[in-house]
């Protein structure tokens, strides 16, 4: 029998940000998919600081809080703050929920690591498309070599427009 998730993929793919150029999730978002409140969270990290290095955890300066806050609407709230947030990569919220330590962050970290991985693999589709025009570009005469490069021109187009306006963006359908 397949047991029901206690929180819906969709919360979990939209809570996935790129920030620095890294994949990560904030502090608020982390405290309600795992069930504690933010300052309980935080409170944690600051306790085991040293299983939060650089690579795990940082916290956002004052401008890219605005920027979140500006294209996040579920983030909306975070202007009210005094604090910025802390973003969390994939190792930080695995060791975020051994330091939490109950049972609704040890289940849903799992869910977590999932959206990350699919998250990844999408990412990693785009690269393998982009092999395999290269491979089939070299196989062929000069004749093919423009319609290879308007191929591989709308596929930089495409990834430009859709990482113009966001800092991050969504898994999954939007509402």
């Amino acid at each position: 029998m397949e047991r029901k998730s206690l929180i819906p993929l969709e919360k979990i793919d939209r809570a996935i940000l790129i920030i620095r150029g890294q994949k990560v999730m904030l502090d608020n978002d982390l405290a309600e998919i795992y069930g504690v409140k933010t300052s309980r969270l935080n409170e944690q990290v600051k306790r085991n600081k040293n299983r939060f290095p650089e690579d795990f955890m940082f916290q956002l300066t004052n401008e890219e809080k605005q920027e979140v806050i500006a294209n996040c609407d579920h983030l909306e709230k975070l202007k009210f703050s005094r604090t910025n947030p802390y973003a969390f990569t994939e190792h930080g919220t695995i060791m975020l929920a051994n330091v939490l330590n109950t049972a609704t962050a040890v289940e849903t970290s799992v869910l977590i690591v999932r959206a990350f991985v699919k998250l990844r693999e999408l990412l990693s589709t785009h690269k393998e498309l982009e092999r395999k025009i290269l491979e089939l570009e070299s196989k062929y005469d000069k004749q093919f070599k423009i319609i290879f490069k308007a191929i591989r021109e709308l596929m930089h187009q495409e990834q430009l427009d859709k990482n113009r306006p966001k800092i991050g963006y969504k898994i999954g359908k939007e509402k």
